[in-house]
């Protein structure tokens, strides 16, 4: 499966973004999804991923209440809504997919499919 992530920009703290992911070349339904991030200097890390069915969602706790992952299997897509952005959450967002749905999945090595990655800037 291929993924093109988009949707980054530049906004300020307090403010929100969405951001899209778009599948092609496979059976979008099969995988599990992720976002991850990696803010200059740093490790890439997980944010958040939704199961094959979009029934299931796990976060980060550095976004939790403030970020909302879904997806849409009719459109392959999948979107990450970030509210209440802080500079903190300034890095590269990647969107991710693994044909592992049956065990927690929460590392880089977790995924075998990458989107290029989309950079968002929080400013204070």
């Amino acid at each position: 499966v291929q993924l093109q992530a988009s949707g980054g920009g530049l906004v300020q703290v307090g403010g929100s973004l969405r951001l899209s992911c778009a599948a092609s070349g496979g059976t979008f339904r099969t995988y599990t999804l992720a976002w991850f991030r990696q803010a200059p200097g740093k490790e890439r890390e997980f944010v958040a991923r939704v199961t094959w069915s979009g029934s299931r969602t796990y976060y980060a706790d550095s976004v939790k209440d403030r970020f909302t992952i879904s997806r849409d299997n009719a459109k392959n897509t999948m979107r990450l809504q970030m509210n209440s952005l802080k500079p903190e959450d300034t890095a590269v967002y990647y969107c991710a997919a693994t044909r592992n749905v049956f065990s927690a999945t929460y590392t880089v090595a977790d995924y075998n499919y990458w989107g290029q990655g989309t950079l968002v800037t929080v400013s204070s």
